[in-house]
């Protein structure tokens, strides 16, 4: 069992602070829910954490089995298991996604070693066929002209590829339709096992009625300040935030 350790985080993006001292652990097997208002710090912290940037670390260490990731540039967190799915991935026109994986997976390889074409295309198919993705799929430019759905599919798929050790999930549910919800939801099922450790970042509960988390917290003005079982999602799906705020505000 692998560890993704949180301690006492703070973050800022140009003067401001916006994660004021998070800390959470997540092992692999596990997977977490952070919920929460806009603009209380939640993918600030997952971009953090990844390597963005635009995301200045200045407290706080982040530890993947006990080892700081913090010097690190992100294509290093990349090699030690770290995955982020982006709320808004980008389109790479001209790039397929069987190349972009491609050369994905040939960027973590050690010096020197070359990935199997052969082998990387059978473990693409199998990877497919797990997730009922269509082979054609691949041929498309990365992003170029997908749906909310496809977009985050193409996601999924990069994930089951690469293998992290720990899935940052961004506002995956963000622009889809209740069917592809669905159908993203399935993937993310299919893929969850001892191997991987989730963290999944949403604002609903009808991600996580799909995706069932092992664990749930609220994130307000940068902190965690509840956390829970998956029937705190639940209870904020009928009561909202307000009353976690007033609760945080009285503490």
């Amino acid at each position: 069992m692998s560890s993704l350790e949180i301690k006492n985080l703070h973050v800022s993006t140009g003067d401001k602070e916006i994660v004021k001292g998070v800390t959470l652990t997540i092992n692999t097997g596990e997977i977490h829910a952070i919920m929460g208002p806009n603009g209380t710090g939640k993918s600030t912290m997952a971009k953090a954490i990844a390597g963005h940037p635009d995301y200045v670390i200045t407290e706080g260490d982040v530890l993947i089995d006990g080892k700081s990731i913090l010097e690190m540039e992100s294509d290093e967190r990349a090699r030690e298991g770290i995955f982020l799915a982006f709320q808004y991935p980008s389109e790479i026109p001209g790039v397929s996604i069987a190349n972009f994986m491609r050369a994905a997976i040939q960027a973590r390889m050690g010096e020197g070693e070359e990935i199997d074409a052969s082998g990387y295309y059978k473990r693409l198919y199998q990877k497919m066929d797990l997730l009922k993705i269509d082979r054609k799929f691949t041929s498309r430019s990365v992003n170029e002209g997908f749906s909310g759905g496809e977009k985050k599919r193409s996601e999924i798929l990069q994930m089951a590829m690469l293998e992290p050790r720990f899935a940052l999930m961004d506002e995956t549910d963000s622009g889809l339709d209740i069917d592809a919800l669905k159908v993203v939801s399935d993937g993310v099922n299919q893929l969850r096992g001892p191997n991987l450790g989730i963290l999944l970042i949403t604002h609903y509960q009808r991600l996580l009625g799909y995706i069932v988390p092992d664990h749930v917290h609220v994130m307000i003005d940068g902190r965690i300040v509840k956390s829970g079982d998956k029937s705190l999602a639940l209870e904020l799906e009928s009561r909202g935030y307000d009353w976690v705020k007033q609760e945080f505000a009285n503490a």
